[in-house]
């Protein structure tokens, strides 16, 4: 959650580059925006409540000059969204500004005991403990990087943070859980939450460890750890480009990122499976990489977890014991492991905090570790013994598209590798399946160019609530569904196993609830029979199901038609068509498509 940013360079135009990069980030949250920026006398302070344009509009009339400067997009989670609330923050001297991402826990036991030595606090955040402390240590005093460090030992939780001082030329910052990466370019440099934040000025990374702390002057940058011991971080080159980031002429991130699915899922593709011969070439991941392997257990959240669970059927279904677990309560509650177990963390960004959480647990109790991602250098890409990268660009919509149809796909191809591994053959149906998802980027197009998901949309939009149903790996589908359906309609909708239709839901079940029921091809006449129990009750159903399946259409009020495939790859179709339907429900009603309520992109606090 939030972003942080912050640069450092040799003129005078801090400002304007700061503003690009909280542009940037704003899919990390919307709340409350703010600058800082170092002009010779002071830090000076702007920062509004509500999204970046508001922080623009307070500019408008003059930009102040400066070499160095930090900004901070907020998600709330101390405190309300208020001018008073939004980053950076001050001490009572405004000798210090600090921008924080993540949540200090022992924030109230600082605050109480620095308002017995007399400071008073202006915000309700946990972030503003900071800037006091540090103060108080530059008054007794230490340097600004002596009272940095002192500051940051006294902290507990999760947090990175970016601090300018009065009387220093140099950005002081330091990551514990949440992410922090530095982009460097010419003698400039930017510090940042996350690395679309800096592609309009460079694609030159440096990736931070918890614990490291980075000291960035004009020309120069020093890490170390908090004891002051130099350490050294390579310096890498990323393969996205600025236009990856941007809407390319879309109206929305969301509608972009769900038309780049052909194109990312060739990415993911590329090199990796030959439908032929029916050869799986992950390129870290060779033939008996996983012997030794006797059980896998997916730790995921959100959009990530349902891509799990189809993963989880795709090795279950091919002999390899396997379960899939909410991260936040693996993390609480952790089955039994050994060190034949293999965890793998499915998570987009590589930062999420409850699946590092997951993790880590596994890793401490013996597990082997793999993080399945889209961002080269992330935490869990460090952290986990092994990792396989989606390869599906950046995505900046807040709710995830073309990662799930990645993922998927990734899993799959790492299940089959696994399968080979750990049974001693390959899947019975390996050259249709791998068949099946190179056909992916093509059939992919074949629903963006023919789709009717606007038309449904606009027939149902006045519906009391949305239910979406599936068996086996069409389940886990429908969970997405209905999570894409809610969070940026805000409408009603619910998934459901479509076997425990009749031990509960079928009560919610009315002439304005419609019913989306996923086909794959596997099962089918079983999830058609809970369709004519649905219809039984006057409830409208929408069937997903392949353009051949006469039987569906027959009893369906409407039909989202896919290419015909193998029930594997058909998941993903089928995903694909109630993207664009929640994308069109959501545009019907005005929704902020990107910036839905609530929510950000990186849950980067447990």
């Amino acid at each position: 959650m939030c972003g942080i940013i912050a640069r450092v360079g040799e003129t005078d135009d801090a400002v304007d580059e700061l503003l690009v990069g909280l542009e940037n980030l704003e899919y990390r949250g919307y709340d409350s925006a703010g600058l800082a920026v170092k002009n010779g006398s002071g830090p000076t302070v702007f920062k509004r409540e509500g999204q970046i344009s508001r922080l623009k509009d307070l500019l408008a009339d003059e930009v102040p000059a400066g070499e160095l400067g930090i900004g901070h997009t907020r998600w709330s989670t101390h405190g309300p969204p208020t001018d008073e609330n939004a980053h950076p923050h001050t001490g009572c001297s405004e000798r210090v500004a600090v921008v924080h991402n993540g949540i200090i826990e022992n924030y109230e036991s600082l605050r109480t005991e620095l308002r017995q030595r007399g400071h008073e606090f202006e915000s309700d955040t946990d972030t503003e403990v900071i800037p006091h402390l540090v103060e108080e240590h530059l008054a007794s005093g230490a340097t600004p990087e002596e009272a940095f460090r002192m500051t940051v030992r006294r902290l507990s939780g999760s947090y990175a943070v970016a601090m300018l001082v009065d009387e220093s030329d140099a950005i002081y910052a330091t990551r514990s859980g949440s992410p922090l990466v530095v982009g460097v370019r010419d003698g400039k440099y930017f510090l940042a939450s996350d690395v679309p934040a800096f592609l309009d000025f460079t694609d030159e990374v440096i990736y931070l460890d918890d614990g490291d702390v980075v000291v960035v002057r004009p020309g120069k940058h020093e890490i170390t750890n908090l004891e002051g011991r130099s350490v050294e971080r390579q310096t890498k080159t990323v393969d996205w480009n600025p236009e990856d980031a941007g809407k390319g002429g879309y109206d929305h991130y969301m509608l972009k990122e769900i038309h780049e699915q052909p194109t990312s899922l060739r990415q993911t593709l590329r090199g990796r499976a030959d439908p032929v011969t029916g050869d799986i070439t992950l390129e870290d991941f060779p033939s008996g990489t996983f012997d030794g392997v006797r059980r896998v257990q997916l730790v995921a959240c959100g959009t990530s977890y349902h891509a799990g669970l189809v993963g989880n059927q795709f090795l279950g279904s091919r002999g390899v014991p396997a379960q899939t677990f909410l991260a936040s309560e693996y993390a609480v509650s952790p089955p039994p492991v050994d060190d034949s177990t293999l965890v793998v963390g499915v998570t987009q960004s590589g930062e999420t905090a409850d699946t590092l959480s997951a993790l880590r647990r596994a890793n401490a109790a013996g597990a082997r570790t793999l993080a399945v991602t889209n961002v080269v250098g992330s935490t869990a890409a460090r952290e986990c013994d092994d990792a396989l990268f989606i390869r599906a660009g950046p995505e900046i919509g807040v709710a995830a598209t073309k990662t799930f149809s990645s993922q998927v796909v990734s899993l799959s191809l790492l299940g089959e590798r696994i399968v080979r591994d750990t049974t001693g053959h390959r899947s019975d149906d390996v050259e249709s399946v791998l068949s099946a998802l190179s056909d992916l980027p093509d059939n992919v197009q074949r629903i963006l160019d023919y789709t009717k998901a606007h038309r449904i949309a606009k027939r149902y939009r006045d519906s009391e609530a949305y239910f979406f149903i599936g068996r086996g790996s069409a389940f886990p589908v429908a969970l997405e569904g209905a999570l894409k359906f809610k969070e940026i309609s805000y409408e009603h909708a619910e998934g459901f196993a479509a076997g425990e239709l009749k031990h509960g839901p079928l009560a919610l079940v009315t002439p304005t609830t419609p019913v989306f029921a996923v086909f794959n091809g596997r099962n089918d006449e079983k999830t058609l029979s809970n369709v004519k129990e649905v219809e039984a009750r006057g409830a409208p159903v929408v069937a997903v199901a392949s353009d051949e399946n006469e039987a569906v259409a027959q009893y369906a009020d409407d039909v989202l038609t896919i290419p015909d495939t193998h029930p594997d790859a058909a998941g993903v179709l089928a995903n694909v068509q109630l993207q664009l339907l929640s994308y069109h429900a959501a545009e019907l009603l005005d929704r902020p498509i990107d910036k839905p309520r609530n929510l950000a992109k990186s849950v980067t606090v447990e």
